[in-house]
């Protein structure tokens, strides 16, 4: 099967999208081919169903080819976006073949040989990787961690309180059809939402009852999101809290987090409230977050300048606004801080962290 390369001067860096059929490997695509080319060839993988299809990277059409073994021979650099199941099995398979592997997945974010790296964070870590792997935050933590990493890295963070408002998108391409069509189903009718159980009623007579949600989402935020661990927390809320103590290098942060699901498409939200070690005032904030080469400062309440969703949306920077000095808690800071999950809370950071690593061979 042939794949489409380019001749290019010096050394060509070769990568492998891995997933390149979903979601987040759509975006993937687009981040390559509109960033800085310094690739080689760019090889596109994805499960044996997707084999043969033609896709479009960097105004070229590439044939996908099905993973097995031999896909990661000559690769430089692969990027993972698959299910964990899927990255248990072929991340240390592409590592053992040569290729530099950056997971996605949530396979190995907390294993103490492999770096969770954060390019604006904790460059250095993708250095340090005995294993051949480097693993890439969950959408949630990302969507925050520019920011608040910009902070800390001056001020010394201690606490972190957080409400995430986490985009359908987030549960994959299955997450955003349901919205859509849940929003389909109850459209026009002005009655709906005004009695108990009425959305679910008229739901059910509509759509199926399979949903990537435990309960509708349209005109509803459901505060769930991953799956039941022990004392009622919930994946994404444990993620949150473990890998921003392995990102920041605080083990002993103290983090606690609800998360909630919106009907929102595509960027998450969060609400943040964050004490620092030392004292810090809003013109603070604002210095620091002005200056961080990624972060977008839209704070100004009284004219009405402040991120949504609906801002941020395509874009890749991380918007920070609502930025307030906590009354009752001394050295505090409550923001508002939007990302957007596919591109810096997924596709973006895997990117950056390959052009580092890809700068070293």
């Amino acid at each position: 099967m042939s794949i489409v390369s380019r001749t290019r001067p010096g050394r060509n860096v070769n990568l492998a999208l891995i997933g390149a059929t979903g979601a987040v490997g759509s975006v993937m695509r687009d981040i390559v081919s509109t960033r800085e080319d310094i690739w080689g060839e760019i090889r596109l993988v994805a499960s044996p169903r997707s084999a043969g299809k033609v896709l479009r990277v960097r105004g070229e059409d590439v044939v996908v080819q099905a993973l097995a073994p031999e896909v990661f021979d000559g690769i430089d650099i692969a990027i993972f976006d698959v299910p964990d199941e899927v990255s248990a099995v072929w991340v240390p398979i592409a590592a053992e073949r040569g290729a530099i592997a950056i997971d996605k997945s949530g396979t190995f974010r907390m294993q103490p040989d492999v770096p969770l790296v954060v390019p604006e964070v904790n460059p250095l870590d993708a250095r340090d990787r005995p294993r051949g792997i480097i693993s890439t935050p969950n959408c949630t933590t990302l969507s925050m961690m520019a920011a608040i990493g910009a902070l800390h890295a001056e001020y010394t963070l201690t606490e972190l309180v957080v409400a995430s408002y986490q985009a359908v998108s987030g549960a994959g391409v299955a997450g955003s059809a349901r919205l859509y069509d849940e929003v389909e189903a109850l459209a026009g009718d002005r009655t709906i939402g005004q009695a108990a159980g009425d959305v679910r009623k008229a739901l059910a007579n509509k759509l199926p009852a399979e949903s990537p949600f435990p309960a509708p989402i349209a005109f509803n935020v459901v505060p769930w999101a991953g799956s039941l661990k022990d004392d009622g927390w919930n994946s994404e809320e444990l993620k949150l809290r473990n890998e921003s103590r392995k990102i920041l290098g605080i083990p002993d942060l103290k983090v606690s987090a609800t998360c909630v699901r919106v009907p929102v498409i595509t960027t998450h939200s969060l609400a943040v409230h964050a004490r620092f070690e030392r004292e810090i005032t809003v013109a603070d904030a604002h210095r620091v977050l002005e200056a961080a080469p990624t972060v977008v400062l839209m704070d100004d309440p009284a004219n009405g300048v402040y991120p949504t969703p609906l801002d941020v949306v395509g874009t890749d920077p991380t918007y920070v606004g609502r930025i307030r000095q906590a009354i009752d808690f001394p050295n505090t800071l409550d923001l508002f801080v939007c990302g957007d999950n596919l591109r810096k809370g997924a596709a973006l950071n895997a990117a950056e962290i390959a052009e580092l690593v890809a700068a070293e061979l």
